[in-house]
């Protein structure tokens, strides 16, 4: 793929419309096909990212890579800019989640400029601007590079649990519509339910099996008010034994049924 490609696939959007259309397009766990940079502004929160939990603040920069499970909370006062880079993205990126805590104004504001600088040029129909995009692209991925090496020093590696759940939060993403429940995926880490669970609940407070039916019933979301599947085919798609078997567990979860959220406005 060329380059006016490439670009053609970045967006900038401001945090709080990630929510438009409810909370649970950003809280609950999913992950992305495509690089993204949460730059938060203002306000403050949790997130969940490959299974750990962590505040976020004002002025803290979150790495995510493709297929890295994530979600956060954006309350009425979270603020900020979300950078997807595109599935081709030619920009030099890093290959594992990051978050930063960046305390120097004039390094964050070096990156409001450069955003605002890349969003300038997006817009633009002078000559050269996608030159231009590309460049200030480069200035980012230097930013980033930059800050992930002053930050290193003081990252403290992930304890065994906390891998183990990096580990089961990636296997997780890539199978959850198999039908496999926690048993399952504990068996192919190599450990059991009980330790998996007590792994979780240290790393982000909640047992294994709520990040399982966390990500299955964001996507039964996603596909409700996406498509025009019918509930039966989604359930399927899902690893679901039954449609009347889906209905409870979204029920449950969602409070409504899939066919009263479809209608929902």
């Amino acid at each position: 793929m060329d380059d006016l490609s490439a670009l053609a696939q970045l967006r900038l959007v401001a945090i709080p419309r990630l929510a438009a259309g409810g909370r649970w397009r950003v809280e609950a766990m999913r992950a992305y096909s495509e690089p993204c940079l949460l730059w938060f502004t203002k306000g403050q929160g949790r997130i969940t990212l490959a299974g750990q939990t962590r505040g976020y603040t004002a002025n803290n920069a979150i790495f995510i890579p493709p297929g890295v499970m994530h979600g956060f909370e954006v309350g009425p006062q979270v603020f900020g800019t979300a950078v997807f880079f595109g599935r081709d993205s030619k920009v030099t990126l890093p290959k594992e989640p990051h978050h930063l805590r960046i305390r120097e104004t004039f390094v964050a504001q070096e990156l409001n400029i450069t955003l605002d600088a890349i969003q300038r040029e997006m817009d633009s129909d002078s000559p050269a601007h996608d030159r231009a995009t590309r460049h200030y692209l480069g200035l980012l991925s230097v930013w980033l590079e930059r800050q992930i090496a002053k930050a290193a020093p003081d990252v403290q590696k992930p304890d065994a649990a906390r891998r183990l759940v990096a580990r089961y939060t990636t296997l997780l993403e890539q199978e959850f519509r198999s039908g496999m429940g926690v048993a399952e995926f504990a068996a192919s880490l190599g450990v059991t339910p009980t330790h998996l669970t007590r792994c979780c609940k240290q790393a982000c407070n909640r047992p294994a099996s709520a990040l399982l039916h966390d990500r299955l019933i964001f996507e039964a979301r996603r596909l409700l008010s996406e498509t025009d599947l019918p509930v039966g085919l989604i359930a399927g798609s899902l690893g679901f034994t039954s449609p009347a078997y889906f209905t409870r567990a979204f029920q449950h979860q969602v409070g409504k049924s899939p066919s009263a959220f479809r209608r929902a406005p």
